[in-house]
Order: C-alpha cells, then sequence, then structure tokens
C-alpha cells in the first residue's frame, strides 16, 4: 500500500486504525475542537491529541433540542455524535473560545455528556506583549490540569520533544504544499486535505513518518496538467470533506493551496525552540496565520490569501462559509475588496457542514470557471 492510500484510510474513518492501536495500549485519547489548541502539551504527556469531526452525520435531531437552528451545522453535527455515543473512545475533551458557536457546544456537552475530563482554554482575541502572557496562563494551568487529572508530569524535556515532532510535521507538510506550486502538482486539492486530515488523528510520530515516504513516492509521481484553473479555497473551519473538493475537481477545478485551519493555517508556522517552551507554545499559537476571531488581523488574513495567490499562481478563490458563521461573514466583507483590487477573482459559497446541494455547487463552481476562462 501507497503512503497515500494509506493516509488517506487513516483520514476517512473516525476511529481509524491509529487511534486503536494507540487505546489497544492501554494509552489515553483527548479530543480538542480547534487549531489554537496547542496539541504538544497533550502529546508530551503520552496522550493522543485527536481534532474532533463529525464526518459522515447525516442528521441532527437529538443536538436540535439542545441547539437552535441559528448554530452552525458544524457544531451541531458534532453535538450529534457525541449524543449518540460516538466519542465514546475519547478520554477527555479540550474547548477554547473560538466563536460562540464552539462555546455553545461545550456548555451543553459539559450538561449532558460525562466526559472524564473537560478543559476550556481562553484565549485572547488579539495579539500582544499582554495577551501572550495572558495566554501563557491559560496554556500553564491546563498543563498542570492534565497532570493532576491524568497523573502523569510532563517535563520540559518531554515538551521540548514534542515541540520538535510536531515541528518536523509542519516542516514535512510544508513540503507537500510546496509540491503544489508545480505547474504540475503530483498531488490534487482532495488528496491533499486526505493528508492533513489524517494528521489530526495520528500520533505525530508514525504520521511522520508517511510523510516522508509521501514525499518520496510523490517526487516519482506524474503531475496533473488537465485541469482548467488553478484556484485556492479560504473560509470557515469544518471544511474537512475531501469528497467537497472533488466535485470542485471533477469539473477542471485543481485545488492548489488552501487558508483554512484544516490545511495550511494548522502547520503554516513553528513553534521556536529555546528558553521558556510555554511562552513559546503562547507566541507561536497566537502569531499563527489567524481566523476572523483574531480581530486585529483583517490585514494579515487578506495579505495572507493574496500571498497564496501570487505562490501558487492561483486563478480564481473559492470562500466557503458555513452558514451563521458570522466571523468568516464579516471577514468576507473585507477580502472582497482586497482580491478586487488585485483583479483576483473570487467565488463566495454558503453551505452546511454536511455536504449537500452538489448539483447547486457544482452549476456555481462550473459559472465560475467559465467566467475565468472568458
Amino acid at each position: 500500500m501507497s503512503a497515500l492510500e494509506e493516509l488517506t484510510g487513516l483520514a476517512s474513518d473516525l476511529v481509524n486504525p491509529a487511534v486503536l492501536d494507540w487505546k489497544g495500549k492501554g494509552k489515553k485519547v483527548v479530543g480538542f475542537c480547534c487549531s489554537y489548541v496547542p496539541e504538544e502539551i497533550i502529546y508530551a504527556a503520552d496522550m493522543l491529541p485527536y481534532r474532533i469531526r463529525a464526518s459522515g452525520c447525516a442528521e441532527t435531531t437529538s443536538a436540535d433540542v439542545y441547539m437552535s437552528h441559528l448554530n452552525c451545522s458544524f457544531v451541531r453535527s458534532c453535538l450529534q455524535f457525541a449524543l449518540e455515543g460516538k466519542y465514546e473512545f475519547l478520554d477527555g475533551l479540550v474547548f477554547i473560545n473560538s466563536c460562540d458557536h464552539v462555546r455553545r457546544l461545550y456548555d451543553v456537552l459539559r450538561e449532558t455528556v460525562d466526559f472524564p475530563f473537560m478543559h476550556f482554554i481562553s484565549v485572547p482575541h488579539k495579539v500582544s506583549d499582554g495577551a501572550v502572557a495572558w495566554y501563557k496562563e491559560e496554556l500553564r494551568e491546563f498543563r498542570e490540569n492534565v497532570e493532576r487529572s491524568f497523573g502523569v508530569e510532563i517535563t520540559e524535556a518531554s515538551l521540548s520533544e514534542a515541540i520538535n515532532v510536531y515541528n518536523e510535521t509542519r516542516s514535512l507538510l510544508k513540503r507537500l504544499y510546496e509540491l503544489r506550486q508545480r505547474e504540475n502538482p503530483p498531488v490534487t486539492g482532495a488528496e491533499s486535505l486526505s493528508v492533513v486530515l489524517a494528521g489530526t488523528t495520528t500520533p505525530k510520530d508514525q504520521y511522520n513518518q508517511l510523510l516522508r515516504r509521501l514525499l518520496e513516492e510523490l517526487a516519482e509521481r506524474e503531475g496533473t496538467s488537465s485541469y482548467r484553473a488553478r484556484l485556492m479555497i479560504a473560509g470557515s473551519g469544518g471544511c474537512d470533506n475531501p469528497a467537497y473538493y472533488e466535485i470542485i475537481e471533477d469539473l477542471g477545478g485543481l485545488v492548489v493551496t488552501d487558508s483554512l485551519c484544516f490545511g495550511s493555517r494548522y502547520f503554516w508556522e513553528p513553534v521556536e525552540i529555546g528558553g521558556d517552551l510555554m511562552l513559546s507554545l503562547a507566541k507561536s499559537y497566537l502569531n499563527r496565520p489567524s481566523c476572523p476571531r483574531m480581530v486585529d488581523k483583517v490585514a494579515e488574513r487578506n495579505d495572507f490569501v493574496k500571498e497564496m495567490v501570487e505562490g501558487f499562481k492561483v486563478d480564481g478563490v473559492i470562500f466557503q462559509r458555513i452558514r451563521y458563521c458570522d466571523l468568516w461573514g464579516g471577514q468576507l466583507l473585507h477580502l472582497r475588496k482586497k482580491l478586487r483590487e488585485s483583479n483576483i477573482p473570487l467565488l463566495s459559497l454558503e453551505r452546511e457542514y454536511m455536504l449537500g446541494g452538489t448539483g447547486q455547487l457544482r452549476t456555481r463552481v462550473q459559472a465560475f470557471l467559465e467566467r475565468m476562462e472568458s
């Protein structure tokens, strides 16, 4: 089996073989909901960080008892899975104040599902010296709670090792993305998304071995040349279904990069090693390419998209947003103006977390491709 096939398999199942093997060794798995959660602290405790998703959720009947239809379908899908017991393999959950929807998910889960361990990290909404100091203190409390609750010790040595392992992951994934800058990329957008998703549920040492194999295999792989346009996907979280990319790519639009928390923003910047490790984590996580919860980073988010467009020779940007995601709705207003000034075509799509309305999606993307060709 090729590395790509193995990684795609790890991304396709809620509980994949890597998770089962980890649990079979008597080790703990701790779920988390957002890319601002510092996985290195969990990993340094010899526990598996697991980013929760709800791929395959078809309805939210039970979740809708507790949440309004105005809550986004991603959090309602996650709540549905939790109420159905599909997260029973988790030994704990970690949340942050990502947005009001995720905050409500935490509140409901705290009252309805008996997880052995739950922790809430308060992440600042802007970046400053005071914000970094605040976040460092939040991370210290999180580290101590993990040690106390699970009876483990997170040493400076184990934390340093975890950061090094995760930095290698970031470096390898960035190399994967650099291959997509080629005129004929050896990997599609759907395949790249599967590779990134596999890393959110797989022990990073095992994952890094697969990434190294993958990069070796891709060096010999014939690139994709039969495409109509090079596209970038940007927008809200919850874009974690490769089938969404496949619909776009079946029409001839090759996804060569993204600005997503299940994509480039998850790994783009490494954590600096040296000195105070907790301070390094706080600085690095707050200064990574941000989402709209960071109120002082509007211009930087637009610049990041523009840099991606230029570096990956993007012909057009598809901005997808889960319905009722107000944060990304606000960011769209700024991004649209930025891209218009640079004469970069933009397609804005509102969607639900569950993949539906594929006919409408195909029609909109087809029209977008035709507009760029004309």
